[in-house]
């Protein structure tokens, strides 16, 4: 096999090391457009995981790696005056031109060939091989020559940030946070060899530009950063290696190969600096390519499609993580209102990787620390006087919208049934809503609850249009006040142009296969042209009484005892098919800008505020996000926020999407949480996060970060009713609300949990024997 790599940096060079290791009859050469010794930037960091890879990979590369690095384990935050410090993180750092001897070496060692000084405008003259490897950087000549094939594309983040080196010894990794006349300036710092250290200095773009720095002026931003951070550093002296301000690009390719080419590390797709090293991802992509090779000999191209199939869902997973991770450091501003405890965390459990419980794995100090913090916080600004050791987890806070008082932080999210008949609740209503107030949670919410028959969803969705209705919920909320100490909050909407659907176990959103009534909406567009049916634009007469529709349901609410109300505007329903540019094409006073688009729901929503109890909270569910170019951002979202707590609104339910067929949500972890953050931090109000959040230790993160003030599961509330009381006893919290008819229970529970974390303890302690932790310097 005959193998080309086209760039002489750690991706290509470690991918020649690991393919001429397994074929030593190939012939492999590298091509590289510098010099041997051209290095830019200062050093690189790894973590303890990618250190074990490199180990399986290639026993002589990591030891000569393993000889060189500055390990560390703590990191260290310096905010407003205060230093935190948190161990148990193990990364390593190393000189970015150690690395580069290191893998130079090990390839000549091999017999491959590397030529210096090469310079490389197009593929075409290295396709002479079984094998192409583009490892040419963020700026490949190879990705960009052949677009059509990979289709790449690159966003420039916001934030302006420079590389400078330092000869100083630093504790630990080193994060700090100045805010001067120019604006707030974000520091990462970290050793990678002994008194020689990466320093990266980023701000924003509008702090940038008021600096009056010069993009390429390394002398006056050597000076700047000196006296910015010269508590940190002390007077050391500073290094420049092209140290100039730049955007972050990040890069990403639909495809990374083509016939025999295939791309490696930042020419395929880049990690921000922020989670790690683009190098470490670089590395771990070669022997991911690597593996697929040695199984595909005879089969470039099969080896390519599973090199793929295997890495680009890992690869993305890294990138979501690290465009998470850099959202933060873009919005610190957002956070500057925290003490420096809830900053803390708030910074490390940004990526989502850090939790609670991690960070509580890592250093339980820190966590001791957060919980003393957490417990007089709420006791500031619940009103509420907590006992002396009072240490329960963050999820179990109380927390009062006006004049609801809730006993946690825990929410049963709106989940449509879909088996309502002619609108009204039934048996299974009864026993779905009242288990899950008796497992504990502080609140729980209807589902979406129609103001109209025309206003349904399905033909199976609840309503609160007629007298039956209201009994039926009456008769729910009464067992919840009786037997319980959660409170429930009354969700009320109107289907729109997704109304007269199927049910979800059917064909979801697609119209019904006949009975359909007519639908409404902003604009006169179906949801699935030429499938669905084509709403009417909505008159002001239909919209006069719509707004009538849903006051009578809010008296209705009240009559039934419901703690707190909340209008439905998400989800392409009909008030959202205003508030959205995508589905608002009217050219009158209720389309065009935000605040026309917004006229409407604020219509409907102080209709309901007048008449609603002003001792009673109300909140709106927006999706802050439709996920499609043009549509709302986060940024409007904020502006909702603002228009609707002006208008008496007490808490914003943060939904995404959904709009329309042409959403392209971003999935993870608790992936619509970064615009609770937003808004709460942004528009000063309170607000509910909700999807995928699935554990305890995802509340506790939460809440205690100030990301949110509450948390909504949904699908782990159908599948554990009691979900708040199973997580009391996994945490030995005694105050969780137990009906008096289940505390046998109770105390089973709380055995069978401390057994279980006995067990777990034990299980730990043997792993650790079996597997004592080796030194790093060996």
């Amino acid at each position: 096999m005959k193998l080309n790599v086209i760039g002489g940096g750690p991706a290509g060079l470690y991918y020649a090391i690991l393919h001429k290791k397994s074929f030593p009859d190939a012939e492999v050469t590298v091509y590289e457009r510098n010099r041997a010794d051209d290095t830019f930037g200062f050093g690189i960091v790894l973590s303890d995981e990618t250190l074990g890879n490199l180990k399986a990979a290639d026993e002589p590369t990591y030891r000569d790696i393993a000889a060189s690095f500055a390990y560390w384990d703590d990191i260290y935050v310096h905010y407003k005056g205060t230093t935190i410090k948190s161990s148990g993180h193990g990364f390593s750092g190393l000189k970015r031109l150690t690395l580069l001897e290191i893998l130079q070496r090990r390839a000549a060692g091999l017999g491959i060939a590397v030529h210096y000084q090469t310079d490389i405008t197009a593929v075409d003259p290295y396709l002479n091989a079984d094998l192409v490897v583009a490892a040419d950087g963020i700026n490949s000549v190879i990705r960009e020559n052949w677009k059509e094939h990979f289709r790449p594309t690159i966003e420039f983040r916001p934030n302006k940030f420079v590389w400078l080196g330092a000869r100083a010894t630093l504790p630990g990794f080193t994060y700090s946070f100045r805010e001067n006349e120019h604006g707030i300036w974000n520091l990462h710092a970290y050793m990678f060899t002994q008194g020689e250290c990466t320093v990266i200095v980023e701000t924003t773009g509008e702090a940038f530009e008021r600096s009056g720095l010069g993009v390429q002026d390394e002398r006056a931003t050597v000076a700047y950063a000196r006296k910015l951070f010269a508590e940190e550093f002390e007077g050391a002296d500073f290094q420049t290696n092209r140290s100039h301000w730049r955007n972050f690009p990040a890069v990403r390719c639909e495809r990374w190969s083509h016939e025999n080419v295939v791309l490696l590390g930042d020419a395929a797709h880049s990690a921000h600096w922020s989670i790690g090293s683009g190098t470490k991802l670089a590395l771990e992509d070669a022997i991911a390519l690597h593996h697929a090779v040695a199984r595909h000999r005879k089969n470039t191209k099969a080896a390519l499609r599973a090199y793929e199939e295997e890495r680009h869902a890992e690869a993305d997973r890294i990138q979501h993580s690290a465009n998470t991770s850099l959202v933060f450091f873009e919005n610190v501003r957002r956070f500057w209102h925290m003490e420096p405890v809830q900053f803390n965390f708030a910074l490390m459990s940004r990526a989502k990787a850090v939790t609670y419980e991690n960070l509580r794995m890592r250093d339980a100090a820190v966590v001791r620390e957060l919980d003393r913090w957490w417990a007089g916080h709420v006791a500031k600004t619940e009103g509420v006087k907590l006992p002396k050791d009072f240490a329960a987890p963050p999820m179990f806070a109380p927390f009062h919208l006006r004049g609801m008082r809730l006993m946690n932080r825990v929410v049963v999210s709106p989940m449509c049934q879909y088996c309502a008949v002619d609108g009204t609740p039934t048996d299974w209503h009864f026993v779905h809503y009242g288990s899950r107030a008796v497992g504990g949670a502080g609140l729980v919410f209807t589902e979406m609850t129609c103001v109209a028959p025309d206003a349904r969803i399905t033909p199976g969705c609840t309503g609160m249009w007629k007298a039956e209705h209201a009994l039926a919920w009456k008769r729910i909320v009464a067992f919840v006040h009786a037997h319980t100490d959660a409170k429930i909050a009354l969700q009320l909407g109107h289907a729109g142009r997704k109304g007269s659907t199927q049910l979800m176990w059917e064909e979801m959103d697609k119209p019904l296969r006949s009975g359909n009534w007519p639908i409404v909406a902003a604009s006169p567009l179906p949801y699935y042209p030429g499938e669905s049916q084509t709403p009417r634009e909505m008159t002001r007469a239909d919209m006069e009484r719509v707004r009538d529709q849903y006051v009578a349901a809010t008296r209705m609410g009240i009559e039934c005892g419901f703690d707190m109300l909340e209008l439905h505007m998400a989800h392409g329903y009909l008030h959202a098919s205003f508030i959205s540019p995508v589905t608002n094409r009217r050219a009158d006073a209720y389309g065009g800008s935000l605040e026309n688009r917004l006229r409407f729901p604020l219509e409907v929503f102080d209709a309901c505020r007048a008449v609603w109890p002003a001792d009673r909270p109300m909140s709106v569910r927006i999706s802050a996000t439709d996920w499609i170019p043009g549509g709302t951002t986060g940024d409007d979202a904020v502006a909702i926020a603002r228009a609707f707590k002006a208008r008496g609104c007490d808490l914003v339910d943060v939904s995404t999407g959904q709009t329309d067929p042409a959403s392209k949500p971003v999935y993870g972890r608790m992936y619509q949480l970064v615009f609770a953050e937003q808004i709460r931090n942004e528009a000063g109000i309170a607000t509910m996060a909700v999807g995928a959040i699935t554990t305890a230790d995802q509340v506790n993160t939460i809440v205690a970060a100030g990301r949110a003030d509450l948390a909504a599961l949904a699908r782990p509330h159908l599948t554990d009713p009691y979900f708040a009381l199973h997580a009391a006893a996994e945490y030995g919290y005694d105050g969780a609300s137990w009906p008096k008819q289940y505390l046998s229970g109770k105390q089973q529970l709380y055995i069978l949990a401390e057994r279980a974390k006995e067990e777990a303890r034990r299980k730990e302690a043997l792993f650790r024997a079996a597997h004592p932790v080796s030194s790093h310097a060996a």
